[in-house]
């Protein structure tokens, strides 16, 4: 799944590095606007709902987290 994950998000937003980065939000490389369209891929793409609790930068710094959060998501 991961692989796949970031084979997404390399769709959305290419020249980011996905693959290496953990600090996506934190460096200016996603912006809010990005964050919204990645939101609405993965919950279309995965089955599930993000809450407003879910959607802050901590869970959109990495794919690692951001992973760990669709697995959560997942399981709820």
């Amino acid at each position: 799944i991961m692989e796949e994950l970031i084979q997404l998000l390399e769709e959305l937003q290419p020249g980011v590095d996905f693959a290496n980065s953990t600090s996506l939000i934190d460096d200016g490389e996603l912006s809010s606007f990005d964050v919204v369209s990645i939101v609405g891929e993965l919950e279309a793409e995965y089955d599930i709902r993000f809450r407003p609790v879910d959607i802050i930068p901590q869970n959109f710094n990495s794919v690692k987290a951001l992973y760990e959060l669709i697995c959560r998501l997942k399981e709820a």
